[in-house]
């Protein structure tokens, strides 16, 4: 009996290894890259990061951890330019090929509107309604039968229609032409006999020569088209590609001129990354994602009888939660340096809210060190119902596709401790937008026919899109010039342009991830909070089951003293009987 052969496998477990590479940047990661692909790909989306980043620029930017917002904002701006200059040109071919072909392209408008149309009937939403779907079916085909049905009338005068008397050769419905200057006849061709039916409905109006202009401008849009989508593929292939996209500095759309340009990229990279969150009060975790499972607790601070009691403060118990957070990046002793999870590279820093009415400039936020720090030594301590204080953990998973944040706020008042637990979740981005570089592959390495064909298909649409994209400029420019943005007060941001770009539900794997991280970040806080009341002198007994209750088992729980807890509807808990008892817990349903 033959075996095949194993090579040895490594199995010294003190062999040293490369070091850990260091974070990626957040202008280098690949969450931004796929926000600026986006924007090359989804008008809708470039629109809304435009609006809200550079038209609207008294708004302040929402937190942006792990992407840098403002090189979104350079390519989306630089990805308009683009699609202004082929729209413009597209609709000049299109009003010089009219006179040109006799007029017979302004039949294919009607058409071109409708396959416009039909993406706006259809809406955004990823399963639209039925009757959306059918509508939109049936613009979509009703614009390719017309547009079908004009492309053969141009043939047909182009190939069937013939001269009058005086050009030499006369028309023969049977399908013969008499050459001018020469007695030898020939036999028509296959593609005169096709278009011939054509040929009598329009050869009284317009001459063959307009026919042929007309399908020459035809060609010259499909040109373009392809050229358009070529350019995509370029910008994929090289600026955003995975291997140069790092270097921000060579960046063709870091180095657009214009003074609003550069002052907005000043201003967007000012707040973007600030511990200092200027929000909006209807929305104050404005980009950190969805909130998961939200904590709020309220315990009593009861003196434990045992125990000499100390003061507690709010930064005391911080302080006690922070370095059980920070052993969450410490891998297991057997593993050594070769671990790779997420939760090495946890970040926990501390963030302050501050609502935005009150300044009359964007530029008065105080984002200053010096200004920061003093928030913060004064809010840890007060419990404001508009400037908070947040201990912030975070997680970014999945090359910073997968967000965890968690916004920790601890409060003691009237010898009640107030706990607050607010979790969020950031989604990984939209499939489109993690395809774009499928996409561009699958152009560059199709045959010239494969691109030929994709252009004339885009051809019959591309009025409709040239109106729709130039009116777009056109509004965005009117609504810039009479805004008066510049001068209006100061606002809270109102959309994340990484939370536009997101989807409702990550992967199995993602969704994993997520609950593993919550799960580890949520005992650990429980634990540290648990700690320092007992440090302090308190009982612990309340504080464990409500944290128990709340979190629903998420937190594990060495013991409960002196107390009894039932989690869920149908469940019940039994003493057993005085002294220290181990904790159990009956989980019913949800």
């Amino acid at each position: 009996m033959s075996t095949g052969y194993v090579p040895q496998q490594p199995h010294h477990t003190d062999t040293p290894t490369p070091p850990e590479p260091p974070p990626t940047p957040p202008h280098a990661s690949e969450a931004t890259r796929l926000l600026c692909a986006g924007a090359y790909l989804n008008p809708e989306y470039r629109d809304r990061v435009i609006e809200e980043l550079f038209l609207n620029e008294q708004r302040l930017v929402a937190p942006s951890l792990g992407f840098d917002v403002a090189r979104v904002l350079a390519h989306a701006l630089r990805a308009r330019r683009q699609e202004l200059l082929w729209s413009a040109a597209v609709l000049g071919l299109w009003v010089v090929g009219m006179p040109l072909s006799g007029w017979l392209l302004a039949g294919l408008v009607w058409p071109s509107l409708l396959l416009a149309l039909a993406p706006w009937i259809r809406g955004r939403a990823a399963r639209p309604p039925l009757y959306r779907l059918f509508a939109a079916f049936l613009v979509r085909w009703w614009g390719r039968f017309t547009a079908a049905f004009w492309l053969f009338a141009v043939g047909g005068i182009a190939f069937g229609a013939g001269s009058d008397d005086d050009s030499g050769s006369a028309y023969d419905p049977y399908g013969s032409y008499d050459s001018y200057g020469s007695g030898d006849g020939f036999e028509t061709s296959d593609a005169a006999e096709a278009f011939a039916p054509f040929a009598d409905l329009f050869s009284e109006v317009v001459e063959p020569w307009q026919a042929w202009f007309g399908i020459a401008v035809f060609a010259l849009i499909a040109l373009c088209e392809a050229a358009r989508r070529g350019q995509f593929a370029r910008v994929l292939a090289a600026e955003l590609s995975p291997r140069q996209f790092p270097d921000a500095v060579g960046d063709p759309a870091e180095q657009a001129e214009g003074l609003r340009f550069r002052r907005l990229m000043g201003l967007i990279r000012r707040e973007q990354h600030a511990p200092l969150i200027m929000y909006n009060e209807a929305g104050p975790f404005c980009g950190a994602g969805a909130p998961y499972d939200t904590w709020v607790l309220a315990v009593e601070l009861r003196p434990d009888e045992d125990k000499k009691q100390q003061p507690i403060s709010n930064r005391a118990i911080l302080d006690r939660v922070r370095p059980m957070l920070e052993q969450l990046r410490v891998p297991a002793e057997y593993a050594g340096t070769a671990v790779r999870d997420r939760l090495r590279r946890l970040e926990i820093d501390e963030c302050v809210f501050l609502p935005v009415e009150g300044l009359t400039a964007r530029d008065q936020a105080p984002y200053a060190p010096e200004q920061f720090e003093q928030h913060r030594l004064r809010s840890v301590e007060e419990g404001g119902e508009k400037r908070r204080h947040f201990l912030r953990i975070r997680v970014g998973g999945w090359e910073e596709e997968v967000v965890v944040t968690v916004y920790v706020r601890i409060h003691t008042q009237g010898r009640m401790l107030m706990l607050e637990v607010v979790p969020h979740v950031l989604t990984p981005v939209l499939a489109e937008f993690k395809d774009a570089d499928r996409t561009a592959h699958r152009f560059r390495t199709s045959n010239v026919l494969g691109k030929a064909v994709a252009a004339v298909v885009l051809v019959p649409g591309s009025a409709g899109r040239a109106l729709v994209t130039l009116a777009r400029g056109a509004a965005y420019g009117w609504r810039l010039l009479i805004g008066g943005h510049g001068n209006a007060l100061p606002e809270g941001p109102a959309v994340s342009v990484r939370e536009l770009a997101s989807v409702e539900t990550g992967s199995t794997f993602q969704e994993m991830d997520v609950a593993r991280y919550l799960r580890s970040i949520q005992d650990r806080i429980g634990r540290g909070v648990r700690l320092a009341l007992s440090d302090a002198g308190y009982e612990t007994g309340e504080f464990v089951q409500k944290i128990v209750n709340v979190s629903n088992g998420a937190v594990h729980i060495d013991r409960v003293e002196g107390s009894t807890f039932a989690i869920g509807e149908h469940a019940s808990a039994t003493s057993g009987g005085p002294g220290p008892q181990k904790g159990t817990a009956s989980h019913g349903k949800r």
